[in-house]
This record gives structure tokens, C-alpha cells and sequence, in this order.
């Protein structure tokens, strides 16, 4: 079983487009590929029930981002900040870099 490749990676920045926080834009924290999920800064927001221990002195209940399927959320494109597809373009150099399938700007600075 072949895995496919994402052609996201950390400290993207993305839109969810759908779910309870469809619309809202963060910032990529973690991807998990052997899940296909994927952490997102302020996004997926859940309340956890901590006991008191050395980082967390005091406990109680703390917000954290949960993960979210990597089916839903898209990648902005910096120039014409929209979500956008991404495609790969191969250099004259041999290397290969992110553009926007709208602007055909590159992504990876």
C-alpha cells in the first residue's frame, strides 16, 4: 500500500474549511502522517481535566488544540491569501518547490 504524499509541513499557514471552526486560519504545530492528522495553532480547541503534577501545579481544566483530519484544512498562499491546491515544479537546478495553483507563486521562500 502506497502512503500519499502531503504537501503540507510545519509552520504553514492554512484554513480550515470545514467543521466547527471552518473559516478560522492557524498556524501548523505538528503533523502526524501515519494518522493523517494534523495539529493547527488555536484551532480544535478542547477542554482537558488535568490532575495537579510538577509542570501543572495547580490542575484543573486546561484548553488544548486537538488534532483535525488533513482533509480539512487548506493551504494559504502568501501573495493572493487564499486557500489554494497545491502543485510541484521541478527547477532548472533539478530542485523541487510548493507553487500556488492560482497566482503561480512559489511558496517556500
Amino acid at each position: 500500500m502506497a502512503r500519499e504524499k502531503c504537501l503540507i509541513k510545519k509552520e504553514d499557514k492554512v484554513k480550515v474549511i470545514t467543521g466547527k471552526d471552518s473559516g478560522k486560519i492557524g498556524k501548523i504545530l505538528k503533523i502526524d502522517n501515519k494518522t493523517k492528522r494534523i495539529v493547527v495553532e488555536k484551532i480544535n480547541l478542547v477542554k482537558k481535566h488535568m490532575k495537579p503534577n510538577a509542570q501543572n501545579r495547580q490542575g484543573g481544566i486546561i484548553e488544548k488544540e486537538a488534532p483535525i483530519h488533513r482533509s480539512n484544512i487548506m493551504l494559504m498562499c502568501n501573495k493572493c491569501m487564499t486557500p489554494v491546491r497545491i502543485k510541484m515544479q521541478i527547477l532548472d537546478d533539478g530542485k523541487k518547490i510548493r507553487m500556488c495553483s492560482k497566482c503561480n507563486e512559489p511558496i517556500d521562500a
